[in-house]
């Protein structure tokens, strides 16, 4: 009975760890030695532009995929994009239809519970831009804080509630979507607009006698870095040490594909 009773443990315990996607658990070798072996560094990614988008014909380019492509070439391996709906590409990197993922994933603790992350390679978060005729000087964030004030956000998403909690006394004006908060500013009828970078800088990029960026850093911050199945130390430490070894190549892509619009001919228009 005692002997059944630990077998009946054991068989729960290790059916809980493989459920969690752990691939040392699973007796799994590291993503790394596989991507060697196979010759092939296969990459999770979801379409967002500028991180990864279709160019007019039809390949994808953006800062992600210039990322996975030189970490391929500095692997000495060939490179496979595997496109995958947001919702579903972390279940999807925990049964193995690809190594890693390389899509601007923000580091979160939700997310930590089921995939380990390398040290961030970029960051991005919350953006503000204001009109330049009605809030010529903004130094700081509080300069919005004036009953004279209205700040555009999209209705439901971050933004509303950080201006809503932040700034008091403004007029915080909430609309179905990011493109009708923008146009608030470029009419003239909101001081700012607040949104996931890098819209923001977008806006100002596109029309800068309208629109200007007031701030160098973002209101709020968050990290992206690339996952990895949980357990993997082999691969998180040799991504780390290429993070570490390529911050000028990151900063110098970072730059082309959210500073400047350089690039905007080789996309679609919507």
């Amino acid at each position: 009975m005692f002997k059944r009773l630990i077998s009946a443990l054991f068989a729960v315990v290790v059916g809980a760890t493989l459920t969690t996607g752990d691939a040392a658990a699973q007796g799994q070798a590291p993503a790394i030695e596989q991507i060697r072996q196979r010759g092939t560094l296969r990459v999770g990614v979801s379409t967002f532009v500028p991180w990864a988008m279709r160019d007019t014909g039809g390949t994808l380019i953006g800062f992600e995929i210039d990322v996975a492509r030189k970490i391929a070439q500095d692997l000495g391996v060939q490179l496979e994009h595997i496109p995958t709906a947001w919702d579903g590409i972390i279940p999807a990197l925990i049964a193995g239809r690809f190594d890693v993922i390389i899509s601007g994933m923000s580091v979160t603790p939700q997310r930590q519970q089921t995939v380990d992350f390398t040290i961030p390679y970029a960051n991005s978060g919350q953006e503000i831009v204001a009109n330049r005729n009605l809030s010529p000087n903004l130094r700081t964030l509080q300069d919005l804080n004036a009953a004279n004030v209205t700040v555009a956000c999209r209705r439901g998403v971050v933004a509303c509630t950080f201006l809503s909690e932040n700034l008091p006394r403004a007029t915080v004006r909430q609309f179905d979507d990011d493109a009708q908060a923008a146009q608030e500013v470029l009419n003239g009828r909101a001081n700012a607009w607040m949104a996931s970078f890098p819209r923001p800088r977008f806006l100002a990029l596109d029309n800068p006698q309208v629109a200007y960026m007031p701030f160098q850093d973002f209101v709020t911050r968050a990290e992206e870095a690339i996952a990895v199945r949980k357990g993997d130390t082999a691969t998180i430490e040799r991504l780390n040490t290429w993070i570490r070894d390529n911050q000028a190549f990151l900063a110098e892509r970072h730059a082309f594909w959210f500073n400047s619009r350089e690039w905007r001919n080789r996309v679609p228009t919507n």
